[in-house]
């Protein structure tokens, strides 16, 4: 199907009440079968101690020194002074009575401890639990239970949220441990429930160096991790070694062949929650290879400060941090002036046509990207050589902005927990691969199932269907949850839920989500997604909900307006009062539901996908109401519930204007 896939095996027709499937394809890394874990490594644990050989006095973990309120320097711990520590916190966690297979939490923002208790865990062979930092006490109650998790480590912030559910789950955690100072009231409360509980530097002390490191297997579980879901409970991941394994030799093999993979003079910035896979894969990945790895400061405030004292060599985002930084360089291009304006068009787009005939992106413009494009690279600390997205589909035209502006490769990627994160990718420097998720890694197999009642035919010209994928990353199913492991794990084929397309060129492009697609009462179908995509790019609109149902002809929407822009078009229109009045105002409503059909308009969306009504939000979508993940995804369900009486308000009202 193109340079980058190869065929392994054909389509299968429908058959037997199956749907029928597309063929099966592998990425040409892996040509001669599956990629395969170096010998003599059966655990990360491997990863690290084998790290630790050939780059002990290399920087490893850093935190901006904090004095006075302010933050200073990065201050680092080298593989060597990491190595001692976690292997003292190893020891003392066996001195607690939790035996190799048995659970550990952790709890907390990003953090050199953060890290080091799950180098412990994976000394131990004892399973690691994330705590999402970002989750509700209820939650957390939820997963210490039913992980069974017997010793938890917690950030010191974080202690209070687990005193307050401590009676309700301890019935196997017996010990909590801060990752810096406890208070004895703290110590008191926590003993009173039969828990001990030490701060970082006591527990260090219980641990010592001579203690014997049990024999590990790639088979062993690794971690359960839970992810946050838009329904019901949260469900437990369950990796293997040889999936979180085969996962960063994945990444190296794809960084070997297309760019160059990571050493010791490369520096990854550490702010996308550990408790998910995908940033705890990439760390993982920097530290098979020695990098150093800087943590962020925990406050958003100071994001950008931490970025540039930093200078980091590798960023992850998310299409929601992107997005944001895209808007915000494009306004300060527009403020800077028609002289200026004008100067950056014709550099983006003399680039862009390069980049389209093939140049690399360094090759495209070496001398426009010094003049015009350096500011915009320094914004990241000028030292970024790659950037990679997950978590959710990335907007074409953010994609083409940061592969053009940012003087840095962009991969965008498309994985899963159940995957161990990524399983495809875009390869770096190929321009034709941008708007899709590429090829699949060099560890798994893909297929399109074919979605017969939704009209995806994975056998057709255009081949479109579930996600289906099969190979070393995949996990091993959902921790005590049989019934929900046979419905997505079928015949070795983990099925996504997604819907993809691939691309002439054998790329996968993401269109949505096989829950996401709805019917309206016409017949028409309805791919929620890819719609609020198209809306986003409305300057208008800092987030959007679309909803509708087959009861109903036609779209409404909750929209959280972009503030300065509404405020700025109030002023225009004589219009007075806040943010809040002004997201009341009909008037307002009125001219943000025109502009956002003409960018529906503008992008040829079809009459039934336009908007005949919305309603107006100050507040941003977030996690304390529950409306969206810790990852950003909207959390349809409870905006439903959330909204339900506005929604049923604006059917009414589009109704009443059409009769």
């Amino acid at each position: 199907m193109s340079d980058y896939l190869v065929k392994v095996e054909e389509g299968r027709p429908a058959a037997d009440g199956k749907p029928s499937a597309g063929p099966v394809y592998r990425c040409i890394y892996a040509k001669d079968g599956l990629l395969e874990i170096p010998p003599g490594l059966e655990s990360p644990w491997d990863f690290f101690s084998v790290s630790v050989k050939e780059n002990g006095q290399n920087r490893m973990l850093g935190r901006r020194q904090i004095a006075d309120g302010k933050a200073g320097p990065y201050i680092w711990l080298n593989y060597d002074e990491v190595y001692n520590t976690t292997l003292r916190i190893g020891s003392a966690i066996r001195s607690r009575g939790v035996n190799p297979g048995d659970t550990c939490g952790i709890y907390g923002s990003n953090s050199p401890e953060w890290i080091m208790a799950m180098e412990a865990c994976n000394s131990q062979a004892v399973t690691y639990v994330p705590l999402y930092d970002t989750l509700g006490e209820n939650a957390v109650e939820f997963i210490i239970n039913h992980a069974e998790v017997s010793i938890a480590f917690v950030q010191e912030s974080k202690i209070p949220n687990i005193l307050k559910c401590l009676a309700r789950c301890n019935t196997h955690l017996k010990t909590i441990v801060s990752f810096g100072s406890i208070s004895s009231m703290q110590k008191k409360e926590a003993e009173e429930l039969n828990v001990a509980c030490f701060s970082w530097d006591e527990f260090k002390l219980m641990g010592n160096l001579e203690h014997d490191l049990p024999p590990k297997q790639k088979s062993q579980i690794c971690t359960i991790m839970y992810t946050s879901g838009t329904t019901g409970e949260p469900k437990g991941v369950i990796l293997s070694n040889e999936a979180l394994m085969s996962e960063v030799v994945s990444i190296d093999r794809l960084l070997k062949e297309t760019d160059r993979v990571a050493s010791g003079e490369d520096t990854f910035f550490s702010f996308l929650p550990l408790a998910h896979v995908y940033d705890q894969i990439i760390e993982t990945y920097c530290i098979y290879r020695g990098a150093s790895i800087g943590f962020w400061q925990g406050d958003v405030r100071y994001l950008i400060d931490d970025l540039l004292n930093l200078k980091p060599t590798f960023f992850c985002g998310v299409p929601r941090i992107y997005d944001r930084m895209y808007t915000g360089i494009t306004e300060k291009v527009a403020a800077g002036g028609l002289i200026k304006k004008t100067l950056f068009d014709f550099a983006y787009n003399y680039k862009l046509r390069n980049m389209r005939n093939g140049l690399k992106q360094h090759e495209a413009a070496p001398l426009l990207d010094k003049l015009v494009f350096d500011k915009i690279k320094q914004g990241f600390g000028g030292r970024v050589r790659a950037m990679f997205s997950g978590a959710a589909p990335l907007p074409k035209h953010v994609e083409e902005f940061l592969r053009v502006a940012c003087c840095t490769a962009v991969s965008q990627g498309y994985g899963l927990t159940e995957s161990s994160g990524g399983c495809f990718t875009s390869i770096n420097d190929v321009f034709s691969m941008m708007g899709t998720v590429g090829v699949p890694f060099p560890t798994i197999e893909a297929r399109l199932e074919s979605v017969p009642e939704l009209g995806y035919d994975a056998l057709a010209d255009v081949p479109r269907g579930e996600i289906c994928v099969r190979g070393k990353t995949l996990f091993n199913g959902y921790h005590k949850r049989p019934d929900l492991t046979a419905e997505v794990l079928v015949d070795g084929w983990f099925h996504t839920g997604d819907i993809g397309e691939f691309q002439p060129d054998g790329t996968l492009k993401i269109i949505d989500r096989k829950k996401n697609i709805f019917k309206l009462s016409q017949g028409e179908y309805v791919a929620v997604e890819g719609l609020e995509s198209t809306y986003s790019r409305c300057p208008l609109v800092t987030s959007i909900w679309i909803y509708g149902n087959s009861f109903e002809s036609f779209l409404v929407a909750v929209v959280v307006p972009e503030k300065a822009a509404l405020e700025d078009w109030a002023v225009q229109n004589n219009m007075e009062g806040d943010f809040k009045s002004l997201c009341n105002s009909v008037k307002a409503r009125k001219y943000i539901l025109g502009e956002l059909n003409n960018t529906a308009k503008k992008h040829q969306l079809r009459g039934f996908e336009m908007l005949k009504a919305v309603h107006l939000d100050p507040i941003p979508f977030d996690i304390e109401r529950d409306l969206i993940t810790p990852t950003f995804k909207l959390k349809r369900p409870q905006l439903l519930k959330y909204y339900k009486d506005r929604i049923d308000q604006l059917y009414l009202e589009a109704k009443e204007l059409k009769s």
